[in-house]
């Protein structure tokens, strides 16, 4: 027996888990290989978020510069030649703000409407002891991939009295399916069942349960499906073209698409004359990009202020199996 082993001092050996964590222990442990990998992946993903936000920075910059430099492929990163034209054309006309006001009363009813309907459906679906929820989630389902279609709904439409007022903007898209079965998923699997249980020996009913529990809890996923909600009624297109016959009542969408092709009419006949013609036609390609601008402006300002949300939102909602 060794001396150091007779006198009992011995350090004992350290193992992997005991070795204190040197933060830069896993740079250096990486191979070249390693390396090499970790670079192609940071370029991909760079390459991916370039072609992403490109042609949004390129309609920017086409929209306040001069369109002949535009149309010869001058103009890449920053504006060349600047010019407010097709801005002073858009917001000249005064439907423009008619149309707002009309886009964003739609959006902000509906976007409401739309999460008085979903959430407590949702939570209604999700509770286990809810029996009927099967059959009830399974009619819900069945809406995704049956519909009666453009003219059933128009003559549905019609006897409801809908058409031509602000509610077929609205009542019709109470509920999405798609945002319902998100949010019934994020119920069933983020909030922990210790929490009714705790609740229950409080003596809250379900509604107080789900308003002064649940619903703090789950500021993350109402951000997504709000969001989800506000794009959907701000981008509507196609109901103001169908439904509406009203002008007083047209969205923002419809009013720059009319905007848009009164340009281009009053292009066509501006004649035969040389600059006449050219200067026409770059204001329309102006209108055009201007157009583009001011219809997601809103969508653009509001994105960053529930980013922080849409990403946690979106992961904890999503349907697991």
């Amino acid at each position: 027996m060794s001396a150091a082993t007779s006198q009992g001092s011995v350090a004992p050996r350290l193992s992997g888990d005991e070795i204190p964590f040197n933060k830069h222990r896993r740079f250096k442990q990486q191979s070249v290989g390693d390396w090499i990998v970790d670079i192609i992946i940071a370029l991909l993903v760079a390459l991916i978020v370039l072609l992403i936000l490109y042609p949004l920075w390129f309609i920017i910059i086409a929209s306040f510069s001069d369109q002949g430099l535009v149309s010869t492929g001058k103009v890449t990163i920053v504006p060349l030649g600047f010019q407010l034209g097709g801005y002073a054309k858009i917001l000249a006309d005064s439907r423009i703000w008619l149309g707002y006001w009309n886009t964003i009363v739609y959006t902000v009813i509906g976007t409401a409407l739309n999460m008085l309907v979903t959430m407590p459906a949702a939570f209604a679906l999700s509770r286990r002891e809810f029996k009927p929820r099967r059959i009830i989630l399974f009619f819900f389902t069945f809406t995704m991939f049956f519909a009666g279609g453009i003219i059933p709904n128009y003559l549905l439409y019609k006897q409801l009295h809908l058409l031509n007022t602000m509610w077929v903007f609205i009542l019709p898209v109470a509920v999405n399916v798609f945002n319902l079965i998100i949010a019934r998923s994020f119920f069933e699997t983020s909030i922990p069942e210790d929490l009714h249980d705790a609740a229950q020996i409080d003596g809250l009913s379900y509604g107080g349960y789900f308003l002064k529990i649940v619903i703090p809890l789950s500021a993350a996923i109402i951000a997504v499906i709000g969001l989800y909600y506000f794009v959907q009624h701000w981008n509507d297109y196609m109901t103001g073209l169908i439904y509406v016959r009203d002008s007083s009542k047209q969205p923002l969408q419809i009013i720059l698409q009319n905007i848009l092709l009164a340009n281009q009419t009053q292009q066509g006949g501006a004649g035969t004359g040389g600059a006449s013609m050219a200067n026409q036609q770059q204001l329309a390609d102006q209108i055009k990009y201007g157009v583009i601008i001011v219809s997601t402006l809103p969508l653009l300002v509001l994105y960053p202020f529930l980013q922080k949300y849409f990403n946690k939102g979106v992961m904890i909602g999503a349907v697991k199996g």
